[in-house]
């Protein structure tokens, strides 16, 4: 068994994560063991590894709808109202903003989201073109990366969507907002979007109510200056709550927003609540990668494997087939030689019969390998499209090609190479691995007899 050198990006996980959290910096090492057992299966390369299939930054998603009270809410939150221009996110592209040191910010093309392993969009350009070909593309037109020196953008991730209300309702503005409520750690929700309708606002809702057991979603109330003052926050939360439990969204927080004059100063106080609930993203970040981690392993078993499997099986019967059609043809050509000259007492000659099985043997065994050999081309390129249509990482065609040998070609073999009770032993253990992970994450919150079981601290910084 060749050892796996550890992927570059999880040695710079390691290096961020060596200090500040100690529970992802062990994650890090088992995702290495399972990146082990995949490139001994032939799903990987020696520098490639599965914990990029999610992106290890907190992750923030911000939808909003016509109004305006998106766009001022991240200027005042994030501190740019001092800047020339604020932070001027593109009407119909998917924005992510990133910390920088620097006094200017900065607009990236897409591509720097899609090529980097770090970002929650990494080869998104792939399932773009399977949703619509040749739209990957034309990235650039969907994805944007804004860079911003602000304090609260330190070690998170913002993902700024598009007007979902006005945004025109296609495969691919679809799949990017399913793509980014599913990988976010926590969601804003400005409620102006069900303030009007349209086909991408009833997709955004129906992926809400998908994932809205996972505590992610955050509803922003934008209270209008020339409400009564008169009514109170509890009011205005019980009306949408009663409005949004019409569509289907039964949990949540609630969180109305102080009066946003333009240009009026805002205080920590008026975002103490939404602070609040940011300052324990990297807390959710790290349960996301650790059930994602548990999520690999499941994928495994229930995916992967399983698709190869059916592959060997449909490569044996389709060369056995092959060679039972020749056998067939030789076994006509038998019987009329015996109808014409008897061969058949031939056949039972103890010399004779032998030697002529000898030689049909002879002949049928290179020619089973090279109808083996043929219909596994097949077979491989019937594999990399379903690789493609599961929207899988792991190379299925790596593993089936493990199984390419002499004897497993002659011998009447359907696991997959290398998947035996050995490689099951090992996920299993990886699995019980990552579950010990998330019990000690939970350390972090639990008490016995009064004393905290490890301290608490802040998410790391990323940035």
């Amino acid at each position: 068994m060749t050892e796996k050198t550890a992927s570059k990006y999880l040695l710079n996980l390691e290096k961020h994560f060596a200090v500040d959290n100690p529970v992802l910096l062990k994650a890090s090492k088992v995702f290495h063991e399972l990146d082990q057992i995949e490139f001994d299966l032939g799903l990987i390369e020696m520098d490639e590894t599965t914990a990029n299939k999610n992106s290890w930054w907190p992750i923030i998603s911000l939808i909003g709808g016509n109004s305006t009270a998106k766009s001022r809410f991240i200027n005042s939150y994030l501190g740019a109202d001092d800047l020339s221009s604020g932070i001027q996110t593109s009407s119909h592209k998917f924005t992510v903003l990133l910390h920088n040191n620097q006094s200017n910010p900065a607009t990236l093309p897409g591509t720097a989201l899609d090529v980097d392993q770090r970002f929650p969009f990494y080869q998104i350009s792939r399932k773009i073109d399977q949703q619509q070909a040749g739209e990957g593309d034309r990235i650039n037109s969907y994805l944007e990366l804004k860079t911003l020196n602000s304090e609260r953008l330190k070690g998170k991730l913002f993902i700024d969507a598009p007007n979902i209300s006005a945004a025109p309702s296609s495969p691919v503005t679809s799949l990017l907002a399913k793509h980014a409520i599913e990988n976010s750690d926590l969601v804003l929700i400005f409620t102006d979007v069900f303030d009007s309708t349209s086909p991408l606002v009833d997709e955004v809702i129906e992926n809400i109510i998908v994932h809205q057991d996972s505590n992610k979603f955050v509803y922003l109330i934008d209270r209008p200056a020339t409400m009564l003052s008169s009514t109170t926050n509890s009011e205005i939360i019980s009306s949408w709550q009663r409005k949004l439990a019409g569509l289907g969204l039964n949990t949540g927080q609630f969180i109305v927003l102080p009066a946003q004059e333009v240009g009026a100063p805002q205080s920590s106080a008026d975002f103490a609540l939404i602070d609040q609930r940011i300052a324990n993203v990297g807390y959710d970040r790290t349960y996301r990668v650790l059930n994602s981690l548990e999520k690999n392993v499941r994928e495994i078993n229930s995916v992967v494997m399983p698709e190869v499997k059916k592959a060997v099986g449909q490569w044996k019967d389709r060369s056995t087939f092959s060679s039972l059609i020749v056998l067939g043809f030789v076994a006509t050509l038998a019987i009329f030689a015996e109808i014409q000259t008897g061969i058949l007492e031939l056949l039972i000659d103890p010399i004779i019969g032998p030697i002529v099985v000898v030689a049909l043997i002879v002949i049928m065994l290179p020619l089973h390998i090279l109808f083996s050999k043929v219909q596994a081309k097949f077979i491989i390129s019937q594999l990399s499209a379903r690789q493609k249509e599961l929207h899988l990482m792991e190379n299925l065609a790596g593993n089936f090609e493990k199984s390419l040998t002499f004897s497993r070609m002659i011998m009447p073999i359907s696991e997959p190479a290398g998947w035996n009770k050995k490689t099951k032993l090992r996920l299993a253990q990886i699995s019980s691995k990552a579950k010990e992970l998330v019990q000690l994450l939970n350390d972090n919150f639990s008490t016995y007899d009064g004393v905290s079981s490890t301290s608490h601290s802040d998410a790391p910084d990323l940035g």
